[in-house]
């Protein structure tokens, strides 16, 4: 049952021009950013150690960077972690201090120069070898991800629909990382699972979309390319709203409600959705329609069986 039912097509590809460019602009904006700002991996990516501090009253971040730096840890990064008395410090990677030991000297830094009673919540530790194999590991997932979707919907639609799907995805991950990278957000392992998961929900819309061109140019004989993949969009529009609606409510519970050890998942999905489900109505189909999908590739070819004439002209 459709909740939205719109009586006309939508001309979707009468914006393809615009769409272009506008995505183009996006991802020539990431890339720039990506190559100049980079990412602001996490300690799962760059190891190091990170203490996690809470205050008795609010902290003054200013005075905490100031009293790490005049006392030896120039590169500490101090943040504040959910509320105006939890703190996030962290340091990177120094191979003669152990992390219990370095937590210690750091707590006891910051009572005597705050005056405060200061609670070590914890302490985490990642080498440089853990970090350098997480980073290697991730990017390797992602791209088995998109060559296993090429292959997947090549054998399962057209191949113009695979590379379609594809660009759409390498679209919607470009962007995201864009985002991180001009916000300076900590990418770490859950921001990673966050665009996995952003690619399988593109996919997920792209794959519908893509299901229903295929079955209205076996169903529409006398229309052009362009005309059908409108009336396919427009015929799940619906869908896609709804479906976005639903997944954006409960992803805007995570983000306001989920503290910050979450915020950074919830903020790639938010926006991933947005770019997948923007993306799969203009840069897969786009694409499809760009590289001439027509509907002789979606008609599955008639084989004839051996002896199927001779048995035809008998009487």
């Amino acid at each position: 049952m459709q909740i939205l039912q719109l009586k006309e097509t939508v001309n979707f590809m009468s914006y393809r021009k615009i769409a272009l460019i506008f995505s183009a602009l996006l991802m020539i904006a990431s890339v720039i950013s990506l190559a100049t700002n980079k990412l602001n991996f996490g300690l799962d990516f760059t190891g190091g150690t990170l203490i996690e501090v809470g205050f008795q009253e609010a902290a003054d971040l200013e005075k905490l960077r100031e009293v790490m730096k005049s006392n030896g840890f120039a590169d500490a990064k101090v943040q504040l972690y959910g509320s105006s008395r939890d703190v996030v410090i962290r340091l990177g990677l120094r191979d003669d201090v152990k992390a219990e030991m370095l937590g210690n000297e750091v707590l006891d830094l910051l009572q005597s120069t705050t005056g405060q009673t200061v609670d070590m919540r914890r302490i985490e530790f990642v080498g440089a070898s853990v970090g350098d194999e997480l980073a290697e590991q991730g990017g390797l997932a992602m791209l088995t991800a998109l060559i296993c979707i090429l292959v997947y919907v090549a054998f399962r639609f057209e191949w113009r629909f695979a590379v379609g799907s594809v660009v759409a995805l390498f679209h919607d991950v470009l962007l995201t990382l864009g985002l991180f990278s001009v916000l300076q957000l900590e990418f770490d392992l859950t921001v990673l699972a966050a665009v996995l998961a952003v690619i399988g929900y593109s996919l997920n819309d792209t794959i519908v979309v893509s299901d229903r061109i295929r079955e209205n140019f076996r169903k529409i004989r006398n229309s052009e390319a362009e005309d059908v993949i409108n009336i396919s969009l427009t015929q799940t529009l619906s869908r896609t709203f709804i479906t976005s609606i639903t997944t954006l409510l409960v992803l805007a519970a995570l983000f306001f409600q989920g503290g910050a050890l979450i915020h950074g998942f919830a903020t790639a999905l938010l926006f991933g959705v947005f770019v997948g489900t923007y993306s799969s109505i203009y840069v897969a189909s786009l694409v499809a329609l760009s590289l001439g999908i027509s509907r002789e590739d979606l008609i599955p070819e008639v084989i004839e069986k051996e002896g199927e004439d001779q048995e035809a002209m008998m009487p």
